[in-house]
């Protein structure tokens, strides 16, 4: 089904426009083992959207003809998709850098005990969620258990490389507000993390990624619940800091749904925003598109990823 275009209203967030396109990102579908109060995707373990194979095809072809240097692949937890496994080996031949936005947790769930072994074989950069180092905090953003799951998949990534030094397996965590606040310095805080899940627990990695939550889906229907969406946009718009709009990730980066539609970033494609504000367009369409200079698509969210240090798919921006 193609998707509506978005009627959202207009917005005071300044203009983008896209630099050098080196990343695809592709959402290979909303399938997840967890139910995450933050999670903006709405994704859970009764979803049924998967991308299908030709979709995945083209974004091969897509890969090959527009020189993408990296291939971001998330869901949902991606690793759950059918053919995860023969995707990533093939993007892997065109020597692409390949990340995991991945739940470390699915690394315990049965039936997935091939997932460290697998992402180590074909050098893949792991952004594991661990959204606080303990366990009361995490549990009660994530679901009971789950700080101890992380823990032992997080062990089993070190035990094959990952995040001890030169050993070419990249192991990033990603924290999330608990409540409807900024991250803390990035910095300060990955120290933090570092000190304790190195003495508690033997576990090293590489970066610490600060992501604001944004208002969108699970978190926003949360934050109108709790009659807090506001004051939280007001917080975004508060701490906006025009020195980010340089470095969004939409500026080299667009994302790709489940059906093989494209957007400018992972956010809009949970909002319905088609690509630069247009109508909606499918990657096969988009192969030898220039997408340099194009306009971005942006909205009241967009304050999400400038305020404060910054937040990206890349943790903070300064």
């Amino acid at each position: 089904m193609r998707p509506m275009m978005n009627t959202t209203a207009v917005t005071d967030f300044p203009p983008i426009r896209r630099d050098r396109l080196h990343t695809l990102q592709m959402n290979l579908g909303y399938l997840c083992n967890l139910a995450c109060t933050h999670c903006h995707v709405e994704a859970g373990p009764k979803r049924t959207e998967l991308m299908d194979r030709s979709t995945m095809d083209t974004a091969l072809e897509f890969i090959a003809a527009q020189g993408i240097q990296t291939l971001d692949v998330t869901g949902g937890s991606p690793e759950m998709h059918p053919r995860f496994r023969e995707f990533v080996a093939e993007a892997k031949a065109l020597n692409v850098h390949l990340m995991d936005r991945c739940n470390p947790t699915i690394i315990e769930e049965p039936g997935y005990d091939w997932v460290p072994a697998f992402l180590a074989e074909h050098e893949v950069e792991v952004v594991a969620s661990l959204p606080c180092y303990t366990a009361d905090n995490v549990d009660a953003q994530r679901g009971k258990g789950v700080f101890d799951d992380s823990i032992a998949a997080l062990q089993k990534l070190n035990a094959l490389g990952y995040g001890q030094p030169d050993s070419g397996l990249t192991l990033n965590l990603v924290y999330n507000p608990g409540s409807p606040s900024l991250p803390p310095p990035q910095d300060v805080l990955e120290r933090d993390y570092r000190r304790f899940l190195a003495d508690q627990f033997g576990i090293v990695f590489d970066n610490l990624f600060t992501l604001a939550n944004m208002p969108i889906k699970r978190y926003a229907h949360m934050l109108l619940r709790e009659k807090r969406m506001a004051d939280y946009m007001q917080l975004l718009r508060s701490a906006h800091r025009q020195e980010n709009v340089a470095s969004v990730m939409c500026r080299g980066l667009i994302s790709v749904d489940w059906r093989g539609f494209v957007y400018d970033c992972d956010f809009n494609q949970m909002l319905d925003m088609p690509l630069d504000g247009g109508d909606a367009l499918h990657l096969r369409d988009l192969i030898d598109t220039d997408f340099s200079r194009r306009a971005i698509a942006v909205g009241d969210h967009c304050y999400g990823c400038t305020a404060g240090q910054g937040s990206s798919c890349g943790g903070a921006l300064n």
